[in-house]
């Protein structure tokens, strides 16, 4: 996989031969002291994600009569309680959810219902609706506070999220961090040295990409070298999602000076055979994140807060072919050393017909506030408005300090 610069082509044609990744070319904001926050992991669920599926609302009638064909029986569901119960494909994170370190929210979403894939995407991952504000929540986070390292954020894996990561401060797209390579680069062919000669004495704009482009080359070849193996007999799936997350662990423990990592997993676009296809969705899914929750252990998990977000929910109501179209509210998970979980989260509004928005479920909490509360409470964000404009912390007591 060949690609070039992320957005402004500074380099021009020297980034040609960057293999498996892609490098802003931005201006870093200046080095503050060490992070010592969370890790922010985000993982974005493409397509609208059906919520009411994971995360069902098993003490609502009002699901089962909307969704005769495909709801699930509560006899299945697990981890549950009087009002909700968890898919059973998501039996890999049961553990996580029973000792409290895999929570839900529901009736999660954005202050407007907007039921197309690629507009709610967009307003989803620059998050600031009604301000002229056109860089990435991400890519704010990362600059308020301090972000210069190369791997400061990342996005990992073969999709990568088009505004998240957004702005000036700097960050690394990589398909994986063993494909992280120049083509053609040898002991005969001294690319990187090369290029290093080449921007000695260029401008800063282009010196600086230059000097973050062969400094995250570096890192990269260390880990590398160093290879890798999962801790604690963690079982990553043979899958995109479960390739990602396993790079994710591995930036996590090399302490390269990670704030955030990005990855998306697809194909939640079920429009028909919800049921063919959402259990084998989120048995990947699940097996992915039990993975590296396990690969990081107690520890490792204890500076690390992940998150799920999707453009939309689902319909309420089944369709004719089995599934669902698009809709509004919709769930969150949480995964962390620091969650307070194995609950769901969140103000329900009830499915019943007149509870709904156009025939969804209504979004009674921000998703951008639930964030918020995470980076206030585990990143150190004290301005969480500057990334969230016009919004406030939720207070649901989702994350402890």
């Amino acid at each position: 996989m060949n690609c070039g610069c992320k957005r402004r082509t500074l380099l021009g044609g020297a980034l040609a031969g960057l293999t498996g990744a892609m490098l802003s070319t931005r201006l870093a904001f200046a080095a503050g002291d060490r992070y010592d926050g969370d890790v922010l992991v985000l993982v974005s669920l493409r397509g609208g994600f059906d919520g009411l599926s994971a995360v069902v609302p098993a003490g609502d009638a009002a699901y089962y009569q909307a969704r005769p064909g495909i709801a699930v029986p509560k006899a299945r569901l697990i981890g549950g309680d009087r009002s909700f119960g968890l898919h059973p494909a998501l039996a890999p994170l049961l553990p996580f959810w029973k000792s409290g370190r895999l929570g839900a929210v529901h009736a999660v979403g954005m202050p407007a219902p907007n039921r197309s894939h690629f507009a709610a995407m967009e307003e989803l991952e620059r998050a600031a609706p009604g301000t002229s504000t056109r860089t990435g929540w991400l890519d704010r986070m990362v600059g308020g506070l301090g972000g210069a390292d190369p791997f400061s954020a990342v996005s990992v894996g073969q999709a990568r999220p088009a505004r998240v990561l957004d702005g000036p401060a700097p960050d690394v797209g990589l398909s994986s961090v063993d494909a992280f390579v120049l083509n053609g680069e040898s002991d005969a062919k001294p690319i990187a040295a090369t290029m290093a000669a080449l921007y000695a004495d260029a401008p800063a704009a282009l010196a600086g990409t230059a000097t973050r482009l062969l400094d995250a080359l570096d890192t990269a070849r260390d880990l590398q070298a160093a290879g890798y193996t999962p801790a604690n007999g963690a079982a990553y799936p043979d899958s995109e999602l479960g390739h990602a997350l396993r790079d994710v662990a591995r930036l996590v423990k090399s302490d390269v000076g990670l704030m955030t990592a990005t990855v998306d997993v697809g194909d939640w676009d079920m429009h028909e055979n919800l049921n063919r296809r959402m259990p084998g969705q989120l048995a990947d899914f699940a097996a992915a994140l039990a993975a590296f929750a396990t690969d990081l252990g107690p520890a490792g998990l204890g500076r690390v807060t992940l998150v799920t977000i999707s453009e939309f929910g689902r319909r309420v109501t089944e369709n004719g072919s089995g599934g669902l179209d698009h809709g509004y509210g919709n769930a969150m998970f949480v995964l962390g050393g620091h969650v307070r979980g194995g609950r769901v989260h969140g103000r329900w509004p009830g499915l019943a017909p007149a509870k709904l928005v156009g025939g969804d479920l209504a979004v009674t909490t921000d998703y951008r506030s639930v964030i918020a509360e995470i980076l206030r409470t585990r990143c150190g964000v004290n301005d969480t408005a500057a990334i969230f404009p016009g919004v406030e912390p939720a207070n649901l007591g989702l994350v402890t300090s």
